[in-house]
């Protein structure tokens, strides 16, 4: 027997049962479902179903679906998809997937244009546009103030750096954030995520805040000034600057600790990550004693970061303990970490704000620039500007209403 496929097209004001109704005709005549999609906004259904039917079933099975839509008050289309269509459209299915993830806090239509220009320059389809932060309030603007949309893309992307590279440039000008991931099973299954400390998960660089207390800040910042120049490296500039902070009293750290300023976002994150089973870990070229504390109140499962030597008069002795942790060391304290907890490295995720969270950025299967200099959200892959660090649950796939109570603004 003769079969044949029909594209229906539904739209119009939603209603309860409304699908129910039509797959009840459906089913009558045995339709094989080949595709189906349905989308609402503002109580306004779009639905689409593409099914397979007996030919001498077809007209009848219109006539059935056009007396149900008029009588349900919404609006029918049908569209004959040939067999040779159909192939072809079937074989493109589930090859070059990818999700462009875009935050503000607000998007315009201005904004989604732009990048939905930049997709179509490269050639790539939106499959599907999907909101992920909750609807915001226009008598009370203040509330959730944040606007996240993911879409779906298919295609074949023949130059991922240049498309990533407009993106990053879009990003810059319209004061929006991106986030592009292959979608594939990794994406969805996350596991372990290592977060730089100072400027990323706290609004301070701790080593200014003993330098502040022990009255040496100006010679601390010339130190790091020279750095940023180049004049010195990393790991010289620590020791000219932690020998800077011999003599301070211990009990000074514990004050800092106690008024670090936390960034916007961080409760909210952590609640969620640890809701979800993710290991999280600090990997930090500041200081545990910051660390360890951090680590209480948040419950992260590792802390790596330097050690400032303490000597028995409770004063610190102007050294550090053990190897300093720079970036080519976080880079390989997560693949440590990796191993320790039987992930892919494409199951990792690293969050950084400065030049030596660069290594683990790369390394990372999803490596974010959070509020970070102008150099590493060239050289990043996503970055994350215009909100707090709970926006990292958005390129997650997090969506607003799935969260509970954990994921409350």
């Amino acid at each position: 027997m003769n079969k044949e496929q029909i594209l229906i097209r539904i739209s119009g004001k939603d209603r309860i049962g409304l699908t129910a109704d039509i797959m009840a005709i459906l089913a009558r005549y045995d339709a094989q479902i080949l595709d189906i999609g349905q989308a609402d906004i503002h109580s306004t259904l779009s639905l689409g179903i593409l099914i397979r039917i007996d030919e001498k079933d077809s007209g009848e099975v219109m006539k059935q679906l056009l007396f149900k839509t008029t009588e349900l008050g919404v609006s029918i289309g049908f569209e004959p998809i040939s067999d040779d269509d159909y192939e072809a459209w079937a074989g493109r299915q589930g090859r070059n997937r990818y999700i462009l993830t875009a935050i503000g806090r607000s998007l315009s239509a201005l904004q989604i244009h732009a990048a939905a220009q930049v997709i179509a320059s490269h050639g790539l389809n939106i499959d599907a546009i999907k909101r992920l932060t909750g609807r915001m309030s226009i008598m009370h603007p203040e509330r959730n103030v944040r606007a996240c949309v993911e879409f779906s893309i298919r295609g074949t992307l023949e130059d991922k750096a240049a498309f990533q590279k407009e993106l990053m440039a879009l990003s810059a000008d319209s004061g929006m954030d991106f986030s592009f991931q292959k979608d594939d099973m990794y994406r969805r299954m996350r596991r372990l995520i290592c977060f730089d400390m100072d400027s990323t998960l706290i609004q301070a660089e701790c080593i200014d805040e003993l330098a502040r207390r022990h009255g040496v800040y100006d010679k601390v910042a010339a130190i790091t000034e020279r750095a940023m120049r180049g004049e010195i490296d990393f790991k010289e500039s620590f020791t000219e600057r932690v020998a800077l902070l011999k003599g301070l009293d211990v009990s000074v750290m514990q004050d800092i600790a106690e008024h670090l300023p936390i960034t916007e976002g961080t409760d909210r994150l952590m609640s969620v990550l640890k809701t979800y089973g993710y290991k999280i870990a600090i990997l930090s070229g500041g200081f545990t004693y910051f660390g360890e504390y951090l680590q209480r109140k948040f419950g992260i499962d590792y802390v790596y970061a330097n050690e400032l030597e303490i000597g028995e008069d409770g004063k610190l002795t102007g050294r550090y303990v053990g190897d300093i942790v720079d970036g080519r060391r976080k880079a390989d304290l997560l693949r440590l970490l990796a191993m320790t907890e039987k992930v892919n490295i494409a199951q990792t995720i690293a969050v950084g704000d400065g030049a030596n969270d660069l290594p683990m950025l790369l390394e990372a299967g999803l490596g974010i620039a959070f509020h970070a200099k102008p150099r590493v959200k060239e050289s990043a892959r996503q970055s994350l500007s215009t909100i707090g660090l709970d926006g990292v649950l958005y390129f997650l796939g997090f969506k607003d209403s799935h969260l509970g109570e954990q994921g409350k603004l």
